[in-house]
């Protein structure tokens, strides 16, 4: 799950990057790692880890091909990451998450499977996207189930605002598409309305259903959701694609 911190009450000016203004994508937890865990941020994080320091990443050098490209933020402990990237070898992932218990999970898992279409950074979205990342370069951007910061004087601490959106469009080809899932429903209006209000965006939802999609298909079955479905909540799919 991703989680959000956002105040840009910080020491940098509104033209400083988004991650040194002092706005971060998530909160680190403490958590207690497996051997399995451990075993794959020590033994697989030197072939599929990547960091900040590498720097800005020619994608098809870095995967050894070209294809298409989808970029996970917030992947959690990484099942519907590595299932996806399990059954879609014919596409490159590359998933970000700071909870070192899911990087290592993940890793593992996908060690075990033998995936090379998989990469993974253990950083702050925002730092990725800014400096990692190429513009145009992604066909998908999945956003799922991230931290909803219910209370009204956290809102701010929400990853999905303006700026970010508009970051995120920007790493985006003309014609990709950022996918967003809650459970949640304040939250997916939250979402709905921000999204209403950056340029560049085309809403994929039909007439019948606007501004939400049905769940698709592709999209694996989460834990978040399945508890979000055990609590009564509904889960709501958001997918815009970028139209400039």
């Amino acid at each position: 799950m991703n989680e959000s911190q956002h105040d840009s009450t910080g020491p940098e000016g509104p033209d400083a990057p988004l991650h040194r203004r002092g706005i971060k994508s998530y909160v680190l937890r403490a958590g207690r790692m497996t051997q399995a865990q451990t075993r794959g941020l020590e033994e697989v994080w030197p072939r599929l880890g990547l960091t900040l320091a590498d720097g800005r990443q020619d994608l098809d050098v870095l995967f050894g091909r070209q294809a298409p490209r989808v970029l996970e933020i917030g992947f959690g402990m990484g099942a519907s990451l590595v299932e996806q990237a399990e059954r879609h070898p014919e596409t490159d992932f590359i998933g970000i998450e700071v909870h070192a218990p899911g990087v290592g999970k993940l890793l593992d898992e996908a060690d075990k499977r033998g995936l090379s279409n998989l990469r993974v950074y253990r950083e702050d979205a925002l730092a990725v996207l800014e400096q990692c990342l190429p513009e145009a370069s992604l066909d998908t951007v999945q956003l799922f189930f991230p931290d909803p910061w219910p209370k009204k004087k956290h809102h701010k601490r929400r990853i999905v605002q303006p700026a970010f959106v508009e970051l995120v469009r920007t790493r985006l080809k003309v014609g990709g598409v950022f996918h967003m899932a809650t459970d949640w429903e304040a939250y997916a209006d939250w979402m709905a309305e921000v999204m209403g209000v950056v340029p560049g965006y085309c809403n994929l939802a039909s007439a019948e259903t606007a501004p939400f999609v049905p769940r698709p298909e592709f999209r694996p079955l989460t834990k978040f959701e399945a508890r979000g479905e055990r609590l009564g909540h509904g889960v709501w799919d958001l997918m815009y694609r970028r139209s400039e």
